[in-house]
């Protein structure tokens, strides 16, 4: 039996989160304090009483369930043992770093300058996402590829018959219309800020690039298998090099999740707040078994 620990991306935060790790824990009061300091304000009076507006503020989300998934792997202590590790978007920051691959106080500036730089990148053009339900993932593709004159791409695969589209609004908008009209169960605008994992975060990843290439990575002590291609790697330029690409290249679940069964992964640790990860896996793969860490 091996055991996959993953970590979850944004929309995950609720108010509250982590409030019961940092009274309960030294180790997670530590690193919650460190984060306050390295960001220049008290994050975790937002965590621990925010509203929900507040928390949605992609400044405050994306460091918010970082610092939450990463202090409640050094909680676990000698329990935390995992034979591969993957995150959902943010979420590799969070697996890099529980797996030793990055440093939790150099781990806490880049999430912070990838919040900042998505959130300018969102600004500079209106754009969006929407989930698609109950299409095959090749139709998807498909019709996203036929909207012309426009950017809207594939960004998220979540599990089978669930995806996640990503573009211009009016983009995104035209093939959601194209999606019904194939047959899609659903085609929902979400209510994000901007088009992540699609080519308008490129201003983002060039200014996030600057920052991964001028950080230190270590092998991690587990292979953590990266969005960009749903594989395991240990090598540190190869990570590097995955990482930067992965905020304008889809995330690639489905395939993760199929290949960590296929490398012999059993049981599943969603590690951060919430259990969305664990309904994902269990989609993907009815027959392993997913809880909370």
């Amino acid at each position: 039996m091996k055991k996959a620990y993953i970590f979850p991306g944004q929309g995950s935060q609720f108010s509250g989160m982590g409030k019961d790790l940092y009274e309960s824990s030294p180790a997670s009061r530590q690193l919650f304090d460190k984060s306050n300091d390295i960001l220049g304000f008290a994050i975790t009076d937002i965590m621990f009483g925010g509203t929900e507006e507040e928390l949605k503020q992609t400044r405050v989300t994306q460091p918010a369930i970082f610092i939450h998934s990463v202090a409640l792997a050094a909680t676990l202590g000698d329990k935390f043992a995992p034979d591969m590790a993957a995150g959902h978007s943010l979420g590799e920051f969070s697996a890099l770093t529980a797996a030793g691959a990055l440093n939790f106080e150099d781990a806490v500036t880049l999430v912070y300058k990838r919040a900042m730089a998505m959130q300018k990148a969102c600004e500079a053009a209106p754009s969006t996402m929407a989930a698609v339900l109950g299409l095959e993932d090749a139709k998807v593709e498909e019709i996203c590829a036929s909207v012309k004159d426009d950017v809207v791409v594939p960004a998220n695969y979540n599990c089978p018959g669930q995806l996640v589209i990503s573009g211009t609004a009016s983009g995104v908008t035209k093939a959601c219309e194209l999606l019904k009209a194939a047959g899609a169960r659903r085609a929902i605008l979400l209510p994000v800020g901007g088009a992540f994992h699609s080519p308008l975060m490129e201003p983002a990843r060039a200014e996030l690039a600057k920052a991964i290439e001028a950080t230190p990575f270590r092998k991690p002590n587990c292979p953590v298998y990266q969005n960009v291609n749903a594989l395991p790697e240990t090598d540190p330029e190869n990570i590097r090099k995955n990482l930067i690409a992965q905020l304008t290249a889809p995330v690639r679940w489905t395939q993760t999740i199929q290949n960590m069964c296929a490398g012999g992964a059993t049981h599943f640790y969603e590690t951060g707040p919430g259990k969305v990860l664990q309904g994902l896996v269990k989609k993907i793969s009815p027959g392993a078994e997913a809880t909370s860490a």
